[in-house]
């Protein structure tokens, strides 16, 4: 015996009901904007002291940090996992998950770790547990048109837009930039400090001073100007026009601490310049500095370093007067450095690190690692806290080749303690 008609078609409209609910439910679980913060449950590691010498081999670019762990970048996700020196890559310590948002940049000062997402949402996570310590809005990432590619070095090991510097009084900022607007915050809190309206693509970020400044340049109301900002206020306190300067003046930090961050120098080039002019930045106007001219040429520390036909040469980045050098070494090219290291890559892929004060040989070694051998090209580099990791790319190298042609193997990024 069945229902009645007309209470049929009222349970079948129920059913209906529920079931359009239960899709509404699962939809918006699945699709509303989420975060996932899943913290370290094991102790902060010590850090490591490897021999000098090919730790291992990883199929995504490591950040440093704090010397003690190795943080990635994926799609949505920002992770950690340790130790430091091992071989391969291992199960997350901590992780950090957005949806639908997209990871597009990450920085880390200490053990401060920031990730900025692709709807302006800045993150600062605690690198000892994963913690998120702060959260704040910034301006949405501007089209860099660069390609992200499967490593992530991109979004690890140079972050455009999302800076660090030092503070006068002592404090860090992070700067903020977006195609339209940019803001500094100070990285202990999250606390804004300031926020500029920009003049659009125009205008162009080229990094940060170790000593509190936002170096941009500006072709928007006449000739290529490069403009200091103060990241303490947001305030230009200097514009400054390098001499014979073109319109079409490329800059070029040099001597940075990290990707665009804490660059301590600059070089200005125009069409048809052999290499350009070497610039040291400090409270006022750049210095030149002849020592840094030569294409190729950077800084690190006080020392300008140039490498030619198979001669590295240390100059006082002031005076230019000649340090030290060292011979012997072949094609070699100059490829990181870091404070208290220089890194050179040799046509055989040796990894030949010096002393820029001394020019003294630091530790020399192949950067191979199991059966790969040493047939590849370099692709991006990073070096910090000693260690030093490589992109390995197949040969002949095609830019526009995707991934599994481009890069040699799965695990295609070489780490090495230095």
């Amino acid at each position: 015996m069945g229902f009645p008609k007309g209470r049929r078609r009222l349970v079948m409209v129920v059913v209906a009901l529920f079931a359009v609910a239960a899709v509404a439910v699962i939809v918006h679980r699945v699709l509303a904007p989420a975060e996932v913060s899943t913290v370290a449950r094991g102790g902060y590691p010590a850090a490591a002291q490897p021999a000098a010498g090919v730790i291992g081999r990883l199929p995504v670019a490591p950040l440093i940090v704090d010397a003690r762990l190795r943080v990635y970048a994926a799609h949505r996700q920002v992770y950690a996992d340790r130790p430091i020196d091992g071989r391969h890559r291992t199960s997350p310590y901590w992780s950090y998950r957005r949806w639908p948002a997209e990871l597009t940049g990450v920085v880390a000062s200490g053990s401060t770790v920031v990730s900025r997402w692709s709807d302006g949402r800045l993150v600062a996570l605690d690198a000892p547990t994963g913690r998120v310590l702060w959260r704040a809005d910034g301006p949405a990432p501007a089209e860099t048109g660069v390609t992200v590619r499967r490593t992530g070095a991109a979004t690890v090991w140079d972050p455009r837009g999302l800076y660090l510097t030092n503070l006068a009084d002592g404090r860090t900022a992070l700067v903020v930039t977006g195609d339209t607007q940019a803001r500094g915050v100070e990285l202990a809190g999250g606390r804004e400090l300031w926020r500029v309206d920009l003049p659009g693509r125009c205008r162009s970020d080229v990094g940060t001073t170790p000593s509190g400044q936002l170096i941009g340049l500006d072709r928007c109301a006449g000739p290529a100007t490069v403009e200091l900002r103060d990241a303490a206020t947001g305030a230009v306190r200097e514009r400054w026009r390098p001499p014979g300067a073109t319109d079409e003046v490329v800059v070029t930090p040099l001597g940075c601490r990290a990707g665009h961050s804490g660059c301590p120098a600059l070089r200005t080039a125009g069409p048809g310049d052999a290499g350009g002019r070497g610039w040291l930045l400090g409270g006022g106007e750049p210095t030149a500095a002849s020592a840094l001219d030569p294409a190729g040429a950077t800084l690190a520390g006080e020392q300008a370093v140039t490498v030619s036909d198979g001669v590295a040469v240390g100059r006082s980045a002031r005076s230019g007067g000649e340090l030290w050098r060292v011979d012997g070494l072949g094609t070699a090219r100059l490829i990181a450095v870091q404070p208290g290291r220089v890194h050179l890559l040799t046509d055989a892929n040796d990894l030949v690190t010096l002393d820029p004060v001394s020019g003294r040989q630091l530790s020399r070694f192949s950067l191979n690692v199991g059966s790969d051998g040493t047939g590849w090209a370099p692709g991006a580099v990073a070096a910090a806290d000693g260690y030093l990791a490589v992109e390995r790319l197949r040969e002949p190298v095609d830019p526009a080749g995707d991934d599994q042609r481009y890069y040699l193997t799965a695990e295609a990024v070489i780490l090495a303690a230095t």
